[in-house]
Formats: structure tokens, sequence, C-alpha cells
């Protein structure tokens, strides 16, 4: 099925009928997105894709007082859970509780450890929060492009502008975060 049958089973009137629909339409492109979220995370982190596939669809879908506009509006939405769920994991990740500060040294390999990182993913968060207050259009971009997957030409499509205008803020939004980030890294 294609962009038009996800958009119109978003904006259907039985919504017991279009979840149900719905998952196994969207399931692998919600996976590919999620793939591409841990692939910014360090080696040795315990969720898999299917697992934030299903607590991001959950979350989506459970939410009653959603009206979906369009596949963009759902995928942009998917995104921004994602980013909150890995965030969330982040700074639960550096309380004592959980092993804050220390370094994961895995079963498998006593040798090797597997540096985690929660800090990176709330600096840049931070970074985007701020990006987000001074832009919104380039922070959806960066929530698009980043945290979504989505090519130039899909986020261009989603948000309504040119190829030309994602490509050129895409470029800023990449350049002041990373000088953002490296603001509070130092």
């Amino acid at each position: 099925m294609g962009q038009h049958s996800v958009t119109k089973i978003l904006q259907g009137d039985d919504d017991t009928l279009a979840t149900e629909k719905l998952l196994p339409i969207v399931y692998e492109e919600l996976r590919k997105i999620a793939s591409i979220q841990l692939a910014h995370e360090t080696p040795g982190q315990t969720l898999q894709p299917t697992a934030l596939v299903h607590e991001v669809y959950i979350r989506l879908v459970g939410d009653e007082d959603i009206r979906w506009q369009n596949r963009g509006h759902f995928f942009a939405a998917a995104a921004r859970s994602m980013r909150q769920i890995l965030i969330n994991r982040a700074k639960r990740k550096q309380t004592t509780k959980h092993g804050g500060g220390k370094q994961q040294v895995p079963l498998e390999d006593v040798l090797v450890t597997a540096e985690t990182r929660p800090e990176r993913i709330l600096a840049l968060d931070e970074a985007l929060q701020r990006l987000e207050l001074m832009d919104e259009r380039k922070g959806k971009i960066v929530m698009l492009r980043y945290f979504a997957g989505l090519s130039v030409e899909e986020t261009a499509k989603a948000l309504d502008i040119s190829p030309a205008t994602v490509k050129r803020e895409w470029q800023f939004s990449r350049t002041w975060l990373y000088t953002e980030m490296s603001k509070s890294a130092s």
C-alpha cells in the first residue's frame, strides 16, 4: 500500500479498524526508523529495533486524542516518540541506581568495554530544544532527517517545502547543533 492508503487509514472514522490495518503497513518503515535511531547508539545497548517499534506504536495508536493529518504527521510523531524514549533511557542510565558513571562490561568479552554515552543523547536533545525555540521548522527538519531517517525529498514532502530548502536548513542545523554540542562538552 502506498502513502495515500496510509493517510486514508489514519484519517478514517473507525479507530479500531484503523489500528488493525495500520500496523502491517507501517511496521517495516517504523522498524527502519528504529534501526537508524539505534545505529546512533553506542554498542552494547540493550534496546532492539523491534522493541522500540512496539513501544512507539503503542504510544501512537493508544492516544485517542490525536487525529492524524496524513502519513507525514504520523511518522513525524513516531520520530519524536522514538527520540523521547531514547532520551528517557539515557537519563535513566545516568542515575546511580542504573550504573551511571560506570562503564558497562559485556559478559561475552570482559577485555572489551562498551562505553555507554547517554550524555551525548542528552546534549543533542538540549541543543535540539534550543534550535526548535530559535526556528521550529529547522527543528522539524532535524527530527525527520535524523530521528526518522527520511530522505531530503521525503522531508520536503512531509513539511510541504522544497528539497532545496530542506538541504539548506539541514546543513545549517547540523552545523549549529555540532557547535552547540561542542560548547556543552567543554
